[in-house]
């Protein structure tokens, strides 16, 4: 099985792509999507740069799965706006050429790729390139990318089984700060 890995970023978005041999991980590719030689103010011309690219990467190495990273919420909240257009555009490349799409959180690539939840970049960076036997370490966007694609091919199957055992209902009650509105 081969998988595409994203991490998504409005200016740097990292993709990373894996087989899956059994148990036995290939590195295959990564890179960056880059954003920067369009205008800042351009928003729609950069998601376009992303939707392409990510067309683009689809096509050339056919993937059979992917997996996206899940944005958290910044403190500013123009940023989060801003970095979940840019996941919205990544996403809809996927779908727009029928990929299964997966999606982890930070916190669980850490700890997938790890072993801990709370792993700095340098960490994730070194830990993909020796389950990956890479010859030097990837850069922070494509480690991340990696990284989420080796979560995938690690607890991707079992979610997927645990999912079809059971009907899985999202809760609302910690949707909230303080708790349920009414």
């Amino acid at each position: 099985m081969r998988i595409l890995g994203i991490d998504p970023g409005l200016q740097t978005t990292g993709f990373g792509v894996v087989d899956m041999e059994g148990h036995a991980l290939r590195y295959v590719a990564s890179g960056t999507i880059s954003t920067r030689s369009v205008v800042q103010g351009e928003l729609p011309a950069r998601l376009k740069v992303l939707y392409d690219g990510i067309g683009e990467i689809v096509a050339r190495y056919k993937p059979d799965a992917a997996a996206v990273e899940i944005v958290f919420v910044n403190v500013n909240p123009q940023s989060t706006l801003l970095l979940g257009q840019a996941r919205g555009a990544c996403l809809t490349a996927l779908v727009t050429h029928a990929l299964p799409v997966a999606e982890y959180t930070a916190l669980q690539m850490k700890q997938a790729v790890a072993g801990h939840g709370r792993a700095a970049k340098a960490q994730v960076q070194e830990m993909v390139r020796r389950l990956l036997s890479l010859p030097g370490v990837p850069g922070s966007d494509a480690a991340d990318a990696l990284g989420i694609a080796i979560t995938h091919a690690h607890v991707g199957s079992s979610m997927a089984r645990i999912g079809q055992a059971a009907v899985l209902t999202r809760s609302t009650s910690g949707m909230y700060r303080k708790g349920r509105t009414r």
